[in-house]
């Protein structure tokens, strides 16, 4: 049956939004009678609603507003769900296997339990989404007229595609790995003079600093990140003069030996205390830096391998 359209938007097909509104148990005895038929209720708004165990497989959504919907437990297997709205929608235990989410908004969905198995995610949007015990294999990632990529995490998905679709993002990436310095500490005004030196050393070295201040306030547990951005850099840098400036998350980075780090402190018994945890997985002298930029300009950053990346 043709789509109607209005203002050369596609709009859902009257008699079958008609059925739907009836209720999930009598769409799904139509469905039941009618396996023949391709539902179409692209464009559509059903946001806000409960649509708990409906039958909606194969069924054309395109453009359709789930917006908060409840979808928990539903059958969208083979369902075209291009460009739908689906921010914050319960998809719990959904039967999702090859539906197409092409450009579907996603964000902070719920897909706890459901099973992707074969979607199609091509530009999904898929910002905090809730995965406990998500079913994710082959996911497609490309377009539908290219050669077929599939990833097993939706999460990454994005990453991935423009890691095999633009070179540009390879050459920054490698650049990250070769060329990022991490920088920790808690930088106070007294020391900003000390940063600033420290940078702009980095940057006639052809480094590229990547700063992580402690001094702003957080409630969450900051570790995961630190270790992401100490994952990307070639070595760290630790300013240890004051001595909570070396939180919990720092001696994660040091304890698993994750990449070389290079500790500057003022010299004091305290900071000299709060270093003996590096003492031994340590790679780099320690340098004591009283407040001077001249000083921090003069910091080695060849450390042990005498080489400086390409500028």
């Amino acid at each position: 049956m043709p789509a109607n359209k209005a203002g050369g938007k596609r709009m859902a097909n009257q008699e079958h939004l008609d059925i739907f509104w009836q209720g999930v148990e009598k769409w799904n005895r139509w469905r039941e009678k009618h396996p023949e038929i391709q539902p179409d209720l692209g464009g559509a708004n059903l946001s806000n609603a409960d649509f708990s165990k409906v039958n909606l497989s194969g069924a054309y959504l395109g453009r359709t507003n789930f917006h908060r919907t409840k979808l928990a437990q539903a059958n969208l297997s083979k369902a075209i769900l291009k460009r739908a709205n689906l921010t914050k929608a319960d998809l719990t235990e959904a039967n999702l296997t090859e539906t197409d989410f092409g450009r579907a908004i996603l964000t902070q969905a719920n897909l706890s339990r459901a099973n992707m198995t074969g979607c199609f995610i091509y530009a999904v949007s898929a910002w905090d989404v809730k995965l406990e015990k998500t079913i994710q294999l082959n996911l497609v990632i490309t377009r539908s007229k290219q050669p077929p990529i599939t990833v097993d995490n939706i999460e990454v998905a994005q990453f991935i595609y423009l890691l095999v679709d633009n070179p540009k993002i390879r050459d920054a990436i490698d650049a990250i790995a070769k060329k990022a310095v991490l920088i920790l500490g808690r930088f106070t005004p007294e020391r900003k003079a000390v940063l600033d030196a420290l940078k702009e050393t980095l940057r006639a070295y052809g480094y590229l600093p990547i700063l992580f201040d402690f001094d702003k306030p957080s409630s969450q547990d900051l570790t995961e990140t630190v270790s992401t951005l100490a994952h990307l850099s070639r070595f760290i840098l630790v300013d240890l003069t004051d001595p909570s400036s070396a939180p919990y998350e720092v001696g994660t980075i040091a304890s698993n030996h994750i990449r070389p780090i290079q500790a500057l402190f003022r010299p004091s018994d305290e900071a000299k205390r709060v270093f003996a945890m590096f003492h031994t997985v340590r790679v780099g002298p320690v340098l004591g830096i009283t407040g001077s930029s001249k000083e921090a300009k003069r910091v080695p950053f060849s450390l042990s391998s005498g080489s400086h990346p390409r500028r």
